[in-house]
């Protein structure tokens, strides 16, 4: 599987230039199966979403499955989302044919205020594209590991391949990203995919440091700081599964059903 990390600025507040500015990123990389773009990537990681966030028919998620249709590939990121009276922070997972999952954020950022206005999601969203499996999450969720472990399912297999973060993650938190994202990888035996801004907002500096990393815990490709770039690699699954076999911690795993 090809990912590409689409690691852009994002203006505050301002759906119709952020999702130029995703199309144009998209665009100069053609023949991904998957682009991962970061956390609310149409607006900017809003705390009082009243008046600014998106409904479930936006035109952000008919954008993702236009382009989801023409680059014939997935698209995924998330978006603040009004539903139904309640404000959610919701990762979008959008196929080439227009099949669409979501993930509602369960770990709020509290120190922010995110968790006074957001609610916080409740279930694990594993989606299976182009026979990989895939993990749903966002941002903050990247300091929880219990709610992220994998494990073997009933079908013998791994529950998830590959674990997506979209975020933004600010400058003052660097060395956490660099710690927690290989250890996600290691820990489960999997892929992982952490899509970070750039830019600044009335928050904080984001300096991206997206980054793919292996399975044994280093990076597939350099991170690019402090600017907008896309990054991309090929992900191995054949080399996975042999990692696995060779080395299966997974199935040292017996506690598993309690977090799926």
């Amino acid at each position: 599987m090809k990912v590409t990390l689409i690691q852009h600025d994002i203006t505050w507040a301002k759906p119709e230039e952020n999702i130029r500015r995703a199309d144009e990123a998209i665009n100069r990389n053609p023949g991904s199966d998957l682009y991962l773009l970061p956390e609310m990537f149409s607006t900017g990681f809003i705390t009082e979403p009243h008046g600014i966030a998106e409904t479930p028919d936006s035109e952000s998620l008919h954008w993702m499955k236009r382009k989801a249709r023409e680059m014939d590939a997935a698209l995924c990121g998330s978006m603040s989302v009004e539903d139904n009276g309640k404000f959610y922070n919701r990762m979008y997972f959008v196929k080439p044919d227009g099949e669409t999952y979501f993930y509602n954020k369960s770990h709020l950022f509290l120190y922010s205020g995110e968790g006074q206005n957001y609610t916080a999601g409740n279930e694990r969203v594993i989606v299976e594209f182009r026979g990989v499996r895939i993990l749903l999450q966002i941002c903050f969720d990247l300091r929880y590991p219990m709610s992220c472990r994998n494990g073997i399912g009933a079908d013998g297999k791994a529950l998830y391949d590959l674990i997506v973060y979209s975020a933004s993650w600010p400058l003052a938190r660097k060395l956490a990203w660099d710690t927690l994202t290989p250890a996600r990888a290691i820990e489960n035996q999997c892929f992982v995919a952490a899509c970070n801004r750039v830019g600044t907002d009335p928050y904080g500096e984001y300096y991206g440091g997206s980054r793919l990393i292996h399975p044994y815990g280093h990076l597939l490709v350099d991170e690019v700081l402090n600017k907008p770039a896309e990054i991309t690699a090929e992900l191995d699954m054949a080399q996975l599964e042999r990692y696995r076999t060779k080395f299966p911690t997974l199935n040292d795993i017996t506690w598993t059903k309690d977090f799926c």
